[in-house]
Order: structure tokens, then C-alpha cells, then sequence
């Protein structure tokens, strides 16, 4: 199975990064499914109807989620009536909506996606996500062989610690939630795809996607200053995985990073 996941799509640079590359991709790379993570896609915070559409009509399969899946009121109905938006599975029961989905390709081979949000420096009141993980490995059905996991957490000790945990049980762990991708992509001892954080699908001219003069405001002078999506041509950030759909392992993991405006010196890099 070849599988594109897409770092976290920030405001309309985001989306407008997916459009102009995910067609091509799809194409190129003869992918089978596109997961994305969407918890930033509505104005730099949260989701909505209008723009989770925008990208199930982009071709995106499967959109999970992170600290900010609530962000937007109506996310909490949406996410009741749309089983491909995901939100964190280690929220506790009676939650919207559901941290686990199965997605079916065209040719019927099956991909169970897990999504998760990390304890430390982030949300330790919610379960931990490794115990979670393993509850839901344990209710899975027996015939879904592939399993990838979006883990949106702050610290790159508790992504890799779980990416360890996991290996070998999972097709692949990938990191969310930093913006910032990370250069150590690869393939576990026991054979599961690992990436401590994927990057973001945004604005880079920018810290993390937000208005570069408002967020120094925050960090200088103190100051409440709300944070805006930079304005700017869009760069789509993800990682290519190849899965074994017999015995779910990770053939084969990559980075991805092509900007808006760059379609030939995107394809080049793809070639190389």
C-alpha cells in the first residue's frame, strides 16, 4: 500500500499547498490513501464544515486531529456525523466522535488509523496514550494487518518512546503538533516506519505558520497578541510510506517537503 500522511495543514497557505500538489501526487505516486492532519485548517485553530470538505474534496481520505480539535464550536456536531475526522482516541468515552477509523482503499485493502494526543507538556489529564494504544491494538479486528499512528505530542522523548513501544505492532508512527519536521525518518528493528514529527503543511515565512510580527510581540513585549496564519506561499510537508498489506510492516519511509510554487523542482526532488 502506498500511503502520503501530510504534517499538520495550517489556514488557507495550507490548503492551498495541498491543492496545488495532491492531484500530482496521487498520480506520481500511485497512492492508495492521504491522511492528513487537519487540527489547524480553520484559521490556524480548529475545523470546520467548510474547510475539512475542502480537503476530503482535494482527495484527502482521513483527517485526524490534536490539542486543538475543539477549537471551533462546530467541530463537537461535525465530528458526530463525519467518521473520517478523527479526534484524539485518549479523550474519555462519552467524547465526540472517535480516535480510531478503518479506510478502505480502491483495490479493498484495509489501513486502521489510530490518533493520539501526548501527556507530557501538553494534556496529562487525559489517558495515556500508550495504554490507549494498546486497547485499541487489542480490539482490533484481527484481518486489518496495517495500522498507522498520528501521535500529537510536544516532546520528541514521548514520540520516540512510543514509536519503540509500538514497533513492530504498527505499520507506522508519525509525529504531529511541532510544525517543525524532523530529519530522522526511518524503519524500526521489528519493522514499523517511524518520524519524531512530520512539519507542518503551511507557511514557512513565518514561527510555525502564525504572523512572524504578532508572534514576536508575544515572546518580546508580553503581550495577549492574538495569533494570525502568516500570509505566504505554502509548503506541503509529509511522509510517503510504503506498507506491506500481508504482514502490515513499513517497506519504506519519506520525507516530503514541496513548495506552492515549485511544481518541476518538486518532481525533480521526487525523482532523485
Amino acid at each position: 500500500m502506498k500511503l502520503l500522511f501530510i504534517g499538520d495543514v495550517v489556514g488557507q497557505p495550507g490548503r492551498r499547498a495541498v491543492a496545488a500538489h495532491l492531484a500530482r501526487l496521487r498520480k506520481s505516486q500511485r497512492l492508495d490513501l492521504v491522511v492528513a492532519n487537519a487540527e489547524n485548517i480553520a484559521g490556524g485553530a480548529g475545523i470546520t464544515r467548510e474547510t475539512a470538505t475542502e480537503l476530503f474534496n482535494l482527495g484527502v481520505d482521513v483527517l485526524t486531529n490534536g490539542n486543538h480539535a475543539w477549537d471551533k464550536k462546530e467541530a463537537l456536531d461535525y465530528i458526530k456525523t463525519e467518521p473520517r475526522l478523527l479526534r484524539p482516541h485518549n479523550y474519555p468515552e462519552g467524547t465526540p466522535g472517535s480516535g480510531w477509523f478503518v479506510a478502505t482503499t480502491p483495490a479493498g485493502h484495509r489501513l486502521g488509523i489510530l490518533n493520539l494526543l501526548g501527556n507530557v507538556f501538553m494534556h496529562p489529564h487525559l489517558a495515556c496514550p500508550f495504554r490507549c494504544a494498546d486497547q485499541a491494538l487489542a480490539h482490533k479486528p484481527v484481518d486489518i494487518k496495517m495500522v498507522l499512528v498520528d501521535f500529537h505530542a510536544e516532546v520528541t522523548s514521548e514520540k520516540n518512546a512510543l514509536g519503540r513501544y509500538l514497533d513492530g505492532r504498527v505499520s507506522a508512527v508519525v509525529g504531529t503538533h511541532t510544525h517543525v519536521p524532523t530529519a530522522d525518518e526511518r524503519i524500526l528493528p521489528r519493522g514499523t516506519g517511524y518520524i519524531t514529527d512530520v512539519g507542518m503543511t503551511g507557511c514557512y515565512d513565518s514561527i510555525i505558520g502564525m504572523d512572524t510580527e504578532k508572534s514576536l510581540k508575544r515572546f518580546i513585549q508580553k503581550l495577549p497578541e492574538r495569533f494570525e496564519v502568516a500570509q505566504g506561499p505554502g509548503t506541503l510537508c509529509g511522509v510517503l510510506l510504503d506498507l506491506d498489506e500481508h504482514t502490515g510492516r513499513c517497506r519504506a519511509i519519506q520525507r516530503l517537503s514541496l513548495e506552492e510554487a515549485s511544481e518541476q523542482s518538486a518532481a525533480q526532488r521526487l525523482a532523485m
